[in-house]
């Protein structure tokens, strides 16, 4: 069983938005031995996978601290009840560009065939030398399941709602958490949804992809004291001693 706490630095979770629906207040993250276990026998934890590729030393990656730094500042810039989501990413992708970054929202697109269901799916990609790294606003939303044994509900507890990371690790995540769904699922006596499968899960990040480098520029935050209206997010902690521009290119 993982036991384990999430960095103070990479706790991104539940930004709270107009037209998603309220989250109870998040707890700092601790597994709990007294589950009731209803979950399959075997002994592995994907967690104890997954949870080193979502939250590495900050020194593993230097550049994408501070790209976590620069997203958390944007995002809380511009998220509030009147936000919507394409909206947001372009302002965040425009705020990373002004910071130096080469950002742009990024549009998968494909074509069912096969088994693989067609969809479609948008979120930001950066370019850095070699790597690209890719930031999903609304990351652990997008593997919520059916009826959730209690092994999975502790999986989906430590994925972020907003995502910052390398696209190689991204890859790794996704198939372990939709290894980890279909487990859940028969447990349950369900199928796993097309929807839900790995292949159409990497689809939204890996598939057939067009960046836009340079949509409208972004829409300035609200004056503090224009509308009353309470914008609350949460999960988005200050990373000290971390310079907030850069010039990458």
């Amino acid at each position: 069983m993982y036991r384990g706490r999430i960095p103070l630095l990479y706790r991104l979770s539940d930004l709270v938005f107009g037209f998603l629906e309220d989250h109870a207040e998040a707890q700092p993250f601790e597994m709990e031995s007294g589950c009731e276990n209803d979950d399959d026998s075997s002994p592995f934890d994907p967690r104890e996978v997954i949870a080193p590729l979502l939250y590495p030393s900050a020194n593993v990656d230097r550049y994408r601290t501070l790209l976590i730094s620069h997203v958390s500042k944007a995002v809380i810039s511009f998220s509030c009840p009147r936000s919507n989501k394409a909206a947001l990413r372009r302002n965040v992708a425009a705020v990373l560009r002004d910071l130096g970054h080469n950002a742009a929202v990024c549009r998968t697109k494909w074509d069912g065939s096969g088994g693989l269901t067609a969809g479609n799916y948008e979120f930001i990609d950066v370019l850095r030398s070699d790597k690209r790294y890719i930031v999903d606003l609304d990351f652990s939303g997008e593997f919520e399941i059916a009826r959730p044994t209690d092994l999975y509900n502790l999986l989906l507890q430590i994925l972020p709602r907003v995502f910052v990371g390398r696209s190689e690790d991204l890859k790794k995540i996704v198939k372990l958490i939709c290894d980890a769904a279909k487990r859940s699922l028969k447990r349950r006596g369900l199928h796993l949804p097309p929807w839900r499968k790995n292949r159409y899960m990497q689809n939204k990040w890996f598939g057939p992809r067009r960046r836009t480098a340079a949509p409208n520029p972004p829409l300035p935050p609200p004056p503090p004291t224009a509308v009353t209206v309470k914008c609350r997010s949460v999960g988005f902690d200050a990373v000290s001693d971390v310079r907030l521009f850069v010039r990458t290119r």
